[in-house]
């Protein structure tokens, strides 16, 4: 990390200076590594139209850290990243089976998840501020350990998109027209929903379960008002991502504000202002 603090302290500001507060230097790095994630990801989503199951997932996130923390797991991240995988792959099994509605299905689980994740973490009278910082995140927290984690996440994802996205666009166009081309969309819509499950778990200790979705589908939402090819939806939302993650990281220092809702509004003013744009495009 010592390479990074190095780079960053010739920016002009007071905590980039050389020894000092290592914490927003961490949290800068880790911004940048996860803000592309969220964007790729969340062009997928949107395409999809899976706002709402990727907003559910945080909740059977939350229920697996509860989880975690009264079976006395020193990390409950392994609990929470292991529940939700279970919750996206059991909303996924029983629209396959049952022919169900995907918002029906996605509600009726989040709700029972929720539920039992703050009923869980209130039995005995139990204090539950104590998982407060799940619900708002805390990105300053991170810790050089953990972005080297992100950076191998920020890789596997990577590689993930070059191999599988094709594939994954023609299902989420006609999973009809996927089927005739021999693409067993079942499977790829369980890989799909295995991977948001893992990163959505992964980032809430940092993001917060109650902005988290809005990580993944505003900069994807906002690139798409203005894209006129795939290509440019994927580049727009990097960037859009990146400019949201690291001004709002920045301006939430200085105002002394939450750098996850700081970023959120960053990337809702994108999107309004790229939304009047929309009809030159769309």
């Amino acid at each position: 990390m010592q390479w990074w603090y190095e780079l960053i302290s010739i920016l002009p500001f007071e905590w980039a200076q050389a020894g000092k507060m290592l914490f927003m230097k961490n949290a800068l790095l880790a911004v940048i590594l996860m803000m592309p994630i969220f964007a790729i990801l969340g062009t997928m989503i949107v395409n999809k139209r899976m706002a709402f199951f990727s907003d559910a997932l945080g909740h059977g996130a939350f229920t697996g850290v509860v989880i975690g923390a009264i079976m006395g797991f020193v990390q409950p991240m392994w609990s929470a990243i292991i529940f939700s995988v279970v919750f996206s792959l059991l909303v996924a099994i029983i629209k396959h089976k049952s022919g169900m509605a995907s918002d029906t299905i996605i509600g009726v689980v989040s709700a029972t998840a929720i539920a039992l994740g703050i009923f869980l973490a209130t039995k005995g009278g139990e204090n539950f501020s104590k998982l407060n910082t799940f619900l708002i995140g805390d990105i300053l927290s991170i810790t050089p350990t953990e972005i080297f984690m992100l950076a191998v996440v920020f890789v596997g994802v990577f590689l993930f998109w070059v191999f599988i996205f094709n594939k994954l666009l023609i299902v989420s166009i006609n999973t009809s027209f996927a089927s005739s081309r021999g693409i067993n969309t079942f499977w790829y819509e369980i890989i799909f929903s295995v991977s948001v499950a893992v990163i959505v778990t992964i980032a809430i200790a940092w993001v917060g379960l109650l902005v988290i979705n809005s990580f993944l589908v505003l900069p994807a939402a906002a690139a798409r008002n203005i894209s006129k090819n795939q290509r440019m939806y994927h580049i727009l939302a990097a960037v859009i991502a990146l400019f949201s993650g690291v001004t709002g990281l920045i301006l939430s220092y200085y105002t002394c504000t939450s750098s996850g809702a700081t970023i959120i509004l960053l990337s809702s003013m994108i999107f309004f202002a790229t939304f009047f744009f929309r009809k030159k495009y769309v």
